[in-house]
Order: structure tokens, then C-alpha cells, then sequence
């Protein structure tokens, strides 16, 4: 009866790898590391660094750089880690930008979320354990009494907007429509084997300098959220680790209600990202892909030209099919 059981339990468990299970924990452990190692290196820049005597002077405008590379090979792992089973989404906009393509099954895309969102808290969580010590110390140097006052530390977590918005929403909204746009539209560009996707298995690591390069072009405007899960996770946190309003609803001395920002901001942004690509180039692409009879155009070349394509017929076109990095 045991041989049995243990047999049966076993082959429950194989199901579930095999299936939509085995994708979910891709995505949880996928966005686990994303937030373990991007959360980490604002951990380091605010309140690591200064605090443990290896840093002589305040690094200033510096630490950005700090930042933006820790969250953009953040990404570039975390899509290696979770690419070979659930495509590595690790990102509820991307999630929702594929569904709506028809690139994915609308039944996952809420266990998807819900994944995503589980592991960033999970790793915000193990983060905050990891760096407690260095926040506590950063507050009692800066003379900070309660961590709700403490708009520093929670940064390391969450994300929030900049002062020159003063309380506006509009500024922040339309900053993570924008920078999460270019995340997914360059996503889909990068991951097109029609167009001109990196090979021999980089393309995590250019999406990981896409991140990055939003965070250097966009990021002082709202912290470059640009992925719901990745604020909501730490930031639900936060909560339950004291940092109280900044966390729900979300305010401080220059803006009030902003946990939503980051949430629907990237979600419309991954849909106009996703949909541009596809208008200007997705589309293109397929046009383009003529019948065998005829050469495919070389880039560049109006179909129907009188410059003619030099390689085989239906050479170029084969294996054009693209799925999330």
C-alpha cells in the first residue's frame, strides 16, 4: 500500500511539472531571482554601502549605475533561470501583451500573475532578512525615529514618484506606459526569428541591457517599475514589515495613492508596446513572407523591385516563429 502510494503521489507530482504547474514555479522562481538580485543592488547603493565602512564618499549620482546594471542582469537571469519551461515572462505586462497577441492562453494569465507576484514577495522577503541589520543602521544614522518616515529604505523595495510630479498622477502614469512599451515592444523585436534576433542564446542577456538602458533614460521619473509584479510583491512587503502608508495607499510628503500607478501602468504599456510592434514591424514581416514560387525581398527591398534576392527561394522565412524569451 505504501509502494502504492508513494507511486501515486509521485506520478501527481510529475503531472504537474509537466503541465501548467511546472510553468508557474518557471515564473515564480524566474521573478524570486529578478527581485533577489535587482532589490539587492538597491539595497546596496542605499543603505549596504554606506553603512558598512567600505565606501569613503557618498558615490552620489553614481549609485544609478549601480542600480541599473543590478536590475538589468536581474533580468537577464532571472530569464535564464525560467526561459526553458514557462518563457520567462516574469512579468505580468509581458504576460497580458502576449495574450493579447494570441501568442497565450488567456486561462493562464491570472496563474501567471499570481506566480510572478508570490515570488518577488518571497524575495523581497529574503532580501529585507539579508539587509535588516544595514536598514536599521542607515535610519538611526539618518536620524529617521519610525520606518514609515523612512521614503529611503522603502525605495530599496518599491518604487515611488519624483518630486518635480508634485502629487500629479498624470506624470507617473505616462512614465510606465512609456518605459514599459519600449520593455515590451524591444521584447518582441529581440525574440522574432524573422526579424533579427540575437542567436546563440543571448537574447536574455540584451533584454537584461534593455532594463538597464530604461532604467539610465527613464528611471528618475517614477523608479522604472515597468513590471506590476515587481512593485506590488515588495511593496505588499513593505507593508507587513512597517513602512505603513508608504507601502498602501501608497503616500508620503509629494504624492498620496500610488500603488496603482505601477500596477496599471505597465499593463497598458506592454499592450501599446506589443501592438506598435506588431503594426510597424509584425506585420510588415508577414506581408513580406511571400509564397515559394517567389524570392523573399532581402531588408530594405520593396517587394516587386527590380533588385532581385540572391539567396535560395524560401530560404529566408523558414523557422519564424517567435514565444516569450
Amino acid at each position: 500500500m505504501r509502494v502504492a502510494t508513494t507511486r501515486g503521489t509521485r506520478g501527481v507530482w510529475t503531472r504537474i511539472r509537466r503541465g501548467t504547474g511546472g510553468e508557474l514555479s518557471a515564473e515564480f522562481l524566474g521573478t524570486f531571482t529578478l527581485i533577489l538580485l535587482g532589490c539587492g543592488s538597491v539595497a546596496v547603493a542605499v543603505a549596504g554601502l554606506p553603512g558598512s565602512g567600505r565606501q569613503e564618499g557618498a558615490f552620489g549620482a553614481a549609485n544609478w549605475l549601480i542600480v541599473s546594471w543590478g536590475w538589468g542582469l536581474a533580468v537577464a537571469f532571472g530569464v535564464y533561470v525560467a526561459g526553458g519551461v514557462s518563457g520567462a515572462h516574469i512579468n505580468p505586462a509581458v504576460t497580458f501583451a502576449w495574450a493579447l497577441r494570441r501568442r497565450f492562453p488567456w486561462s493562464k494569465v491570472v496563474p501567471y500573475w499570481f506566480a510572478q507576484t508570490l515570488g518577488a514577495f518571497a524575495a523581497a522577503a529574503l532580501v529585507f532578512a539579508v539587509y535588516r541589520p544595514a536598514i536599521v543602521a542607515y535610519d538611526q544614522a539618518q536620524g529617521i525615529a519610525a520606518r514609515p518616515e523612512s521614503l529611503s529604505t522603502f525605495s530599496i523595495f518599491a518604487t515611488y514618484p519624483a518630486e518635480y510630479f508634485a502629487g500629479g498622477v498624470v506624470g507617473p502614469l505616462l512614465d510606465q506606459v512609456v518605459g514599459t512599451a519600449i520593455l515590451v515592444g524591444l521584447i518582441a523585436a529581440l525574440i522574432d526569428n524573422r526579424n533579427q534576433a540575437p542567436g546563440a542564446n543571448v537574447a536574455p542577456f540584451v533584454i537584461g541591457l534593455v532594463v538597464m538602458v530604461i532604467g539610465l533614460s527613464y528611471g528618475s521619473n517614477a523608479g522604472y517599475a515597468i513590471n506590476p509584479a515587481r512593485d506590488l510583491g515588495p511593496r505588499l512587503l513593505t507593508w507587513l514589515a512597517g513602512w505603513g502608508e508608504l507601502a498602501f495607499p501608497g503616500s508620503y510628503d509629494h504624492f498620496a495613492h500610488y500603488w496603482w500607478i505601477p500596477i496599471v501602468g505597465p499593463l497598458v504599456g506592454g499592450a501599446v508596446g506589443v501592438l506598435v510592434y506588431d503594426l510597424f514591424i509584425g506585420q510588415v514581416l508577414i506581408t513580406r513572407q511571400t509564397p515559394e514560387s517567389e524570392p523573399t525581398p532581402e531588408p530594405g527591398v520593396v517587394p516587386g523591385s527590380t533588385e532581385t534576392d540572391t539567396e535560395p527561394d524560401g530560404q529566408r522565412g523558414s523557422d519564424q516563429q517567435d514565444s516569450p524569451p
